[in-house]
């Protein structure tokens, strides 16, 4: 493990500058943004249709069409997470998990891993929005979502790997 030394911490985020030795025995300073992990839940309704959110993301200051997702607190698996982020953000609980794999948004500066999911047989349930959090609850059909990635009106990275990798499982049609 390389040696660290953290510049900057925020809630949930560490900046690192940390020494690290290549494979090819190169010993160089790196910066790394620590992030605890997140999850991201492709929710299907019952009658087939995808359940995303638009939501509004200030970082870019603009609304985005995503999937349900959200960041992992201490010691939080990623099962609960899940669970627990499906909820909160379009209040929903699901009986039917399927992990679909894992993904790393940004690795030449952040070691997060996103843990994907695919939840189905889908009931309402309570669930409190964070404050931070302006969204809205849409339904797509499978085939809309897939016009809408192929025309960049879905640009978010996440949700464009965790629909291809759901349609590649056969999990969605």
């Amino acid at each position: 493990m390389p040696t660290s030394s953290p510049l900057f911490a925020w809630k949930r985020f560490t900046l690192e500058e940390r020494e690290h030795t290549f494979p090819n025995g190169l010993v160089t300073s790196h910066i790394t943004l620590t992030h605890p992990g997140a999850v991201l839940i492709l929710p299907v309704a019952n009658d087939g249709k995808l359940v995303m959110i638009h939501q509004y993301r200030p970082s870019i200051d603009r609304w985005i069409y995503e999937f349900p997702a959200g960041t992992m607190e201490l010691n939080e698996s990623p099962d609960v997470c899940a669970k627990r982020e499906l909820a909160e953000e379009v209040q929903l609980a699901a009986s039917e998990w399927h992990k679909i794999g894992e993904s790393l948004p940004a690795p030449g500066f952040c070691d997060e891993t996103q843990y994907l999911y695919v939840a189905k047989q889908v009931s309402d349930c309570e669930g409190e929005l964070d404050d931070d959090e302006v969204l809205e609850v849409v339904h797509f059909p499978v085939d809309e979502v897939a016009r809408m990635i192929a025309n960049n009106d879905i640009q978010d990275s996440k949700t464009i790997v965790a629909f291809c990798r759901a349609q590649l499982l056969g999990l969605i049609r």
